[in-house]
Protein backbone atom coordinates (compact mmCIF):
# COMPACT_ATOMS: atom_id res chain seq x y z
CA UNK A 1 0.00 0.00 0.00
CA UNK A 2 1.08 3.57 -0.69
CA UNK A 3 2.11 5.83 2.18
CA UNK A 4 -0.68 8.02 3.54
CA UNK A 5 0.61 11.48 4.47
CA UNK A 6 -0.99 13.22 7.45
CA UNK A 7 -0.04 16.83 8.25
CA UNK A 8 -0.90 17.88 11.82
CA UNK A 9 -1.27 21.61 12.48
CA UNK A 10 -2.26 23.50 15.62
CA UNK A 11 -0.21 21.94 18.43
CA UNK A 12 2.98 23.66 19.59
CA UNK A 13 4.79 20.53 18.44
CA UNK A 14 6.68 17.52 19.72
CA UNK A 15 8.49 16.42 21.87
CA UNK A 16 5.56 17.54 24.05
CA UNK A 17 6.42 20.18 26.66
CA UNK A 18 3.01 21.78 26.89
CA UNK A 19 -0.65 20.86 27.15
CA UNK A 20 -3.34 18.64 25.72
CA UNK A 21 -2.84 18.86 21.96
CA UNK A 22 0.93 18.48 22.30
CA UNK A 23 0.54 15.37 24.43
CA UNK A 24 -2.01 14.02 21.93
CA UNK A 25 0.42 14.39 19.00
CA UNK A 26 3.24 12.88 21.07
CA UNK A 27 1.12 9.81 21.93
CA UNK A 28 -0.39 9.50 18.43
CA UNK A 29 3.08 9.26 16.89
CA UNK A 30 4.59 7.16 19.72
CA UNK A 31 1.82 4.51 19.57
CA UNK A 32 1.67 4.31 15.77
CA UNK A 33 0.79 0.83 14.52
CA UNK A 34 -0.07 1.41 10.88
CA UNK A 35 3.23 1.71 9.02
CA UNK A 36 1.51 3.06 5.89
CA UNK A 37 0.84 6.34 7.71
CA UNK A 38 3.49 9.05 7.54
CA UNK A 39 3.03 11.92 10.01
CA UNK A 40 4.26 15.47 9.41
CA UNK A 41 3.98 17.71 12.50
CA UNK A 42 4.13 21.51 12.67
CA UNK A 43 6.35 22.73 15.54
CA UNK A 44 6.47 26.27 16.92
CA UNK A 45 10.11 27.35 16.86
CA UNK A 46 12.23 30.10 18.41
CA UNK A 47 14.27 30.31 15.24
CA UNK A 48 15.52 26.78 14.49
CA UNK A 49 14.91 26.07 10.82
CA UNK A 50 15.97 22.48 10.14
CA UNK A 51 13.34 19.72 10.03
CA UNK A 52 13.90 16.84 12.46
CA UNK A 53 12.38 13.45 13.26
CA UNK A 54 10.64 12.46 16.48
CA UNK A 55 8.74 9.19 17.02
CA UNK A 56 9.26 8.58 13.29
CA UNK A 57 7.31 11.76 12.43
CA UNK A 58 8.73 14.42 10.13
CA UNK A 59 8.68 17.60 12.27
CA UNK A 60 8.81 20.95 10.48
CA UNK A 61 9.60 24.19 12.30
CA UNK A 62 7.56 27.38 11.95
CA UNK A 63 9.29 30.40 13.54
CA UNK A 64 7.17 32.41 15.95
CA UNK A 65 6.54 36.13 15.40
CA UNK A 66 6.33 38.68 18.20
CA UNK A 67 2.74 39.67 17.44
CA UNK A 68 1.02 38.72 20.69
CA UNK A 69 -2.16 36.59 20.57
CA UNK A 70 -2.26 36.86 16.75
CA UNK A 71 0.85 34.65 16.64
CA UNK A 72 -1.33 31.52 17.01
CA UNK A 73 -3.28 32.48 13.86
CA UNK A 74 -0.10 33.29 11.95
CA UNK A 75 1.46 29.98 13.07
CA UNK A 76 -1.47 27.86 11.85
CA UNK A 77 -1.61 29.70 8.51
CA UNK A 78 2.15 29.41 7.95
CA UNK A 79 1.99 25.67 8.75
CA UNK A 80 -0.99 25.23 6.40
CA UNK A 81 0.86 26.96 3.54
CA UNK A 82 3.92 24.77 4.17
CA UNK A 83 1.79 21.58 4.15
CA UNK A 84 0.04 22.51 0.88
CA UNK A 85 3.37 23.37 -0.77
CA UNK A 86 4.94 20.03 0.32
CA UNK A 87 1.94 17.94 -0.76
CA UNK A 88 1.93 19.65 -4.16
CA UNK A 89 5.72 19.39 -4.68
CA UNK A 90 5.86 15.69 -3.73
CA UNK A 91 2.59 14.86 -5.50
CA UNK A 92 1.22 13.07 -2.42
CA UNK A 93 -2.12 11.44 -3.24
CA UNK A 94 -5.10 11.52 -0.79
CA UNK A 95 -3.15 13.44 1.83
CA UNK A 96 -4.87 14.67 5.00
CA UNK A 97 -4.40 17.97 6.81
CA UNK A 98 -5.61 17.69 10.41
CA UNK A 99 -6.03 21.07 12.13
CA UNK A 100 -6.32 21.14 15.92
CA UNK A 101 -8.66 23.96 17.12
CA UNK A 102 -10.58 26.59 15.13
CA UNK A 103 -8.25 29.55 14.98
CA UNK A 104 -8.12 30.26 11.23
CA UNK A 105 -11.78 30.06 10.16
CA UNK A 106 -11.90 33.44 8.32
CA UNK A 107 -9.02 32.28 6.07
CA UNK A 108 -9.89 28.64 5.50
CA UNK A 109 -12.36 29.24 2.63
CA UNK A 110 -9.53 30.67 0.51
CA UNK A 111 -7.31 27.61 1.10
CA UNK A 112 -10.15 25.10 0.73
CA UNK A 113 -10.15 25.58 -3.06
CA UNK A 114 -6.47 24.59 -3.23
CA UNK A 115 -7.06 21.60 -0.95
CA UNK A 116 -9.85 20.36 -3.22
CA UNK A 117 -7.73 20.71 -6.35
CA UNK A 118 -4.95 18.67 -4.72
CA UNK A 119 -7.34 15.99 -3.40
CA UNK A 120 -6.50 16.84 0.23
CA UNK A 121 -8.98 15.94 2.98
CA UNK A 122 -9.40 18.65 5.62
CA UNK A 123 -10.00 17.27 9.12
CA UNK A 124 -10.56 19.54 12.12
CA UNK A 125 -10.63 19.02 15.88
CA UNK A 126 -13.05 21.75 17.08
CA UNK A 127 -11.61 21.60 20.63
CA UNK A 128 -13.90 23.02 23.35
CA UNK A 129 -15.96 26.21 23.67
CA UNK A 130 -13.02 28.58 23.31
CA UNK A 131 -15.37 31.54 22.78
CA UNK A 132 -16.75 31.06 26.32
CA UNK A 133 -13.43 31.51 28.11
CA UNK A 134 -13.42 34.45 30.52
CA UNK A 135 -9.92 35.61 29.52
CA UNK A 136 -11.10 36.82 26.11
CA UNK A 137 -12.53 40.29 25.44
CA UNK A 138 -15.89 40.67 23.63
CA UNK A 139 -14.36 41.16 20.14
CA UNK A 140 -12.01 38.17 20.59
CA UNK A 141 -14.92 35.95 21.71
CA UNK A 142 -16.79 37.03 18.60
CA UNK A 143 -13.78 36.14 16.43
CA UNK A 144 -13.56 32.68 18.02
CA UNK A 145 -17.25 32.00 17.37
CA UNK A 146 -17.07 33.12 13.71
CA UNK A 147 -13.83 31.17 13.25
CA UNK A 148 -15.44 28.02 14.65
CA UNK A 149 -18.43 28.43 12.34
CA UNK A 150 -16.23 28.73 9.24
CA UNK A 151 -13.98 25.81 10.20
CA UNK A 152 -17.09 23.65 10.63
CA UNK A 153 -18.43 24.84 7.27
CA UNK A 154 -15.27 23.93 5.34
CA UNK A 155 -14.10 20.77 7.15
CA UNK A 156 -14.53 17.42 5.40
CA UNK A 157 -14.60 15.72 8.83
CA UNK A 158 -14.72 17.07 12.40
CA UNK A 159 -13.11 14.79 14.98
CA UNK A 160 -14.63 15.66 18.37
CA UNK A 161 -12.97 14.49 21.58
CA UNK A 162 -16.25 14.86 23.48
CA UNK A 163 -19.74 13.55 22.68
CA UNK A 164 -21.15 16.83 24.01
CA UNK A 165 -19.00 18.82 21.58
CA UNK A 166 -20.10 16.54 18.73
CA UNK A 167 -23.77 17.10 19.67
CA UNK A 168 -23.20 20.86 19.93
CA UNK A 169 -21.55 20.96 16.45
CA UNK A 170 -24.41 18.92 14.92
CA UNK A 171 -27.12 21.10 16.49
CA UNK A 172 -25.51 24.55 16.15
CA UNK A 173 -24.32 24.12 12.55
CA UNK A 174 -27.09 21.93 11.15
CA UNK A 175 -27.28 24.09 8.01
CA UNK A 176 -23.79 22.89 6.96
CA UNK A 177 -24.70 19.21 7.50
CA UNK A 178 -21.31 18.66 9.23
CA UNK A 179 -19.71 15.23 9.05
CA UNK A 180 -18.48 14.38 12.56
CA UNK A 181 -17.01 11.49 14.50
CA UNK A 182 -16.12 11.04 18.17
CA UNK A 183 -12.65 9.97 19.32
CA UNK A 184 -11.79 10.73 22.94
CA UNK A 185 -8.54 11.96 24.43
CA UNK A 186 -6.27 9.31 25.97
CA UNK A 187 -4.49 8.71 29.27
CA UNK A 188 -1.24 7.17 30.42
CA UNK A 189 -2.32 4.18 32.53
CA UNK A 190 1.04 3.19 34.00
CA UNK A 191 1.67 3.79 37.71
CA UNK A 192 4.34 6.25 38.78
CA UNK A 193 7.86 4.85 38.84
CA UNK A 194 8.40 6.61 42.18
CA UNK A 195 7.86 4.71 45.42
CA UNK A 196 6.29 6.22 48.54
CA UNK A 197 9.70 6.55 50.14
CA UNK A 198 11.37 8.10 47.10
CA UNK A 199 13.55 11.05 48.08
CA UNK A 200 12.10 13.25 45.33
CA UNK A 201 8.54 12.75 46.65
CA UNK A 202 9.49 13.06 50.33
CA UNK A 203 11.46 16.26 49.67
CA UNK A 204 8.48 17.74 47.81
CA UNK A 205 6.11 16.83 50.66
CA UNK A 206 8.48 18.30 53.22
CA UNK A 207 8.93 21.51 51.24
CA UNK A 208 5.13 21.97 50.90
CA UNK A 209 4.31 20.71 54.43
CA UNK A 210 2.15 17.84 53.13
CA UNK A 211 1.75 14.14 53.76
CA UNK A 212 0.40 11.22 51.74
CA UNK A 213 -3.39 10.67 51.68
CA UNK A 214 -3.97 13.84 53.71
CA UNK A 215 -4.82 16.26 50.92
CA UNK A 216 -7.38 17.02 48.22
CA UNK A 217 -5.80 17.90 44.88
CA UNK A 218 -6.54 19.96 41.81
CA UNK A 219 -4.32 20.30 38.73
CA UNK A 220 -5.16 22.72 35.92
CA UNK A 221 -4.84 26.18 34.44
CA UNK A 222 -5.71 28.96 36.86
CA UNK A 223 -8.66 30.45 34.96
CA UNK A 224 -12.19 31.42 36.16
CA UNK A 225 -14.03 28.75 34.13
CA UNK A 226 -12.22 26.00 36.06
CA UNK A 227 -14.24 27.09 39.14
CA UNK A 228 -11.40 27.58 41.60
CA UNK A 229 -13.49 30.13 43.49
CA UNK A 230 -16.33 27.66 44.18
CA UNK A 231 -13.89 24.93 45.21
CA UNK A 232 -11.97 27.24 47.55
CA UNK A 233 -15.09 28.79 49.14
CA UNK A 234 -16.64 25.36 49.72
CA UNK A 235 -13.41 23.87 51.06
CA UNK A 236 -13.12 26.78 53.52
CA UNK A 237 -16.68 26.00 54.75
CA UNK A 238 -15.80 22.34 55.33
CA UNK A 239 -14.41 21.12 58.63
CA UNK A 240 -11.89 18.72 57.11
CA UNK A 241 -8.42 18.56 58.65
CA UNK A 242 -6.93 17.63 55.27
CA UNK A 243 -5.17 20.16 53.01
CA UNK A 244 -6.29 21.49 49.62
CA UNK A 245 -3.34 21.38 47.22
CA UNK A 246 -3.56 23.46 44.02
CA UNK A 247 -0.99 22.66 41.34
CA UNK A 248 -1.42 25.55 38.95
CA UNK A 249 0.24 28.60 37.43
CA UNK A 250 -0.28 31.65 39.67
CA UNK A 251 2.75 33.78 38.76
CA UNK A 252 1.61 37.26 37.65
CA UNK A 253 -1.98 36.04 37.54
CA UNK A 254 -4.58 38.78 38.15
CA UNK A 255 -7.22 36.17 38.92
CA UNK A 256 -5.14 34.93 41.88
CA UNK A 257 -5.14 38.36 43.54
CA UNK A 258 -8.87 38.87 42.84
CA UNK A 259 -9.62 35.49 44.39
CA UNK A 260 -7.48 36.18 47.45
CA UNK A 261 -9.40 39.40 47.98
CA UNK A 262 -12.81 37.78 47.41
CA UNK A 263 -12.32 34.65 49.56
CA UNK A 264 -9.49 35.40 52.02
CA UNK A 265 -8.09 31.92 51.31
CA UNK A 266 -4.62 33.07 52.42
CA UNK A 267 -5.93 33.04 56.01
CA UNK A 268 -6.80 29.32 55.76
CA UNK A 269 -3.63 27.30 56.42
CA UNK A 270 -5.13 24.22 54.71
CA UNK A 271 -5.21 25.87 51.26
CA UNK A 272 -1.84 25.51 49.56
CA UNK A 273 -0.89 26.90 46.16
CA UNK A 274 2.25 24.93 45.37
CA UNK A 275 3.09 26.17 41.86
CA UNK A 276 3.53 23.87 38.86
CA UNK A 277 5.05 20.37 38.68
CA UNK A 278 6.47 19.36 35.29
CA UNK A 279 8.12 16.11 36.41
CA UNK A 280 5.78 13.43 34.98
CA UNK A 281 6.57 10.74 37.52
CA UNK A 282 6.33 13.13 40.46
CA UNK A 283 2.96 14.59 39.49
CA UNK A 284 1.63 11.08 38.84
CA UNK A 285 2.70 10.04 42.35
CA UNK A 286 1.16 13.19 43.86
CA UNK A 287 -2.14 12.25 42.17
CA UNK A 288 -1.92 8.64 43.37
CA UNK A 289 -1.34 9.73 46.97
CA UNK A 290 -4.14 12.34 47.12
CA UNK A 291 -7.13 11.51 49.33
CA UNK A 292 -9.39 12.77 46.52
CA UNK A 293 -9.22 14.87 43.36
CA UNK A 294 -11.35 17.96 42.59
CA UNK A 295 -12.24 18.74 38.97
CA UNK A 296 -14.10 21.99 38.28
CA UNK A 297 -13.64 22.48 34.52
CA UNK A 298 -16.84 23.46 32.73
CA UNK A 299 -15.67 24.81 29.35
CA UNK A 300 -14.29 22.48 26.72
CA UNK A 301 -14.38 18.90 25.59
CA UNK A 302 -12.74 15.89 27.18
CA UNK A 303 -10.24 17.41 29.58
CA UNK A 304 -6.81 15.70 29.73
CA UNK A 305 -6.31 16.34 33.45
CA UNK A 306 -9.65 14.63 34.21
CA UNK A 307 -8.72 11.45 32.34
CA UNK A 308 -5.27 11.44 33.95
CA UNK A 309 -6.89 11.81 37.36
CA UNK A 310 -9.38 8.98 36.79
CA UNK A 311 -6.44 6.82 35.72
CA UNK A 312 -4.43 7.50 38.88
CA UNK A 313 -6.41 9.08 41.77
CA UNK A 314 -8.24 7.12 44.49
CA UNK A 315 -11.45 9.17 44.35
CA UNK A 316 -12.67 11.85 41.94
CA UNK A 317 -15.11 14.64 42.80
CA UNK A 318 -16.26 16.28 39.56
CA UNK A 319 -18.34 19.34 38.70
CA UNK A 320 -21.69 18.06 37.47
CA UNK A 321 -21.61 19.11 33.78
CA UNK A 322 -22.08 17.01 30.65
CA UNK A 323 -18.40 17.07 29.60
CA UNK A 324 -17.31 15.59 32.92
CA UNK A 325 -20.19 13.12 33.31
CA UNK A 326 -19.63 11.52 29.91
CA UNK A 327 -16.07 10.69 30.98
CA UNK A 328 -16.66 9.87 34.66
CA UNK A 329 -20.09 8.19 34.41
CA UNK A 330 -20.56 6.12 37.60
CA UNK A 331 -16.88 5.92 38.60
CA UNK A 332 -16.81 9.42 40.15
CA UNK A 333 -18.92 11.55 42.51
CA UNK A 334 -20.43 14.89 41.46
CA UNK A 335 -20.96 18.36 42.93
CA UNK A 336 -22.65 21.55 41.75
CA UNK A 337 -22.13 25.27 42.36
CA UNK A 338 -24.92 25.65 44.91
CA UNK A 339 -23.85 26.86 48.35
CA UNK A 340 -22.73 24.10 50.74
CA UNK A 341 -23.04 21.38 48.06
CA UNK A 342 -19.32 20.62 47.74
CA UNK A 343 -18.69 21.25 51.46
CA UNK A 344 -21.29 18.58 52.26
CA UNK A 345 -19.74 16.19 49.72
CA UNK A 346 -16.34 16.62 51.42
CA UNK A 347 -17.93 15.69 54.77
CA UNK A 348 -19.72 12.73 53.16
CA UNK A 349 -16.63 11.21 51.51
CA UNK A 350 -14.67 11.42 54.75
CA UNK A 351 -17.39 9.48 56.57
CA UNK A 352 -17.99 6.86 53.84
CA UNK A 353 -15.78 4.16 52.35
CA UNK A 354 -15.36 4.68 48.60
CA UNK A 355 -12.29 2.47 48.16
CA UNK A 356 -14.04 0.47 45.39
CA UNK A 357 -14.16 3.57 43.14
CA UNK A 358 -10.45 3.54 42.35
CA UNK A 359 -10.40 0.20 40.52
CA UNK A 360 -13.72 0.99 38.75
CA UNK A 361 -12.28 4.27 37.43
CA UNK A 362 -9.09 2.59 36.22
CA UNK A 363 -11.10 -0.12 34.41
CA UNK A 364 -13.19 2.52 32.64
CA UNK A 365 -10.12 4.48 31.52
CA UNK A 366 -8.38 1.27 30.41
CA UNK A 367 -11.36 0.28 28.28
CA UNK A 368 -12.22 3.59 26.62
CA UNK A 369 -9.35 6.04 27.05
CA UNK A 370 -6.05 4.16 26.76
CA UNK A 371 -3.71 5.67 24.15
CA UNK A 372 -3.49 2.32 22.32
CA UNK A 373 -7.27 2.33 21.87
CA UNK A 374 -7.43 6.04 20.90
CA UNK A 375 -4.60 5.71 18.35
CA UNK A 376 -6.28 2.63 16.83
CA UNK A 377 -9.47 4.71 16.37
CA UNK A 378 -7.50 7.53 14.71
CA UNK A 379 -5.69 5.18 12.35
CA UNK A 380 -9.05 3.74 11.19
CA UNK A 381 -10.24 7.28 10.34
CA UNK A 382 -6.97 8.25 8.62
CA UNK A 383 -7.07 5.12 6.44
CA UNK A 384 -10.62 5.69 5.16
Amino acid sequence: MKEKHIYIIGSKGIPAKYGGFETFVEELTAHQNNKNIKYHVACLSDGEQANFYHNGADCFNISKKNIGPANAIYYDLAALKYAIKEIKKNEYKNAIIYILACRIGPFIGYYKKQLKQLGITLMVNPDGHEWLRAKWSGPVKKYWKISEQLMVKHADLLICDSKHIEKYIQESYRKYVPKTTYIAYGADLTSSLLTNDDEKLLNWYQEKDLSSNAYYLVVGRFVPENNYETMIREFMKSETDKDFVLITNVEQNKFYDQLKLATGFDKDKRIKFVGTVYDKELIKKIRENAFAYFHGHEVGGTNPSLIESLASSKLNLLLDVGFNKEVGEDVALYWNKEQHNLAQLIKHVEETNYSHMESKAKERIQQYFSWDYIVEEYEKVFEL
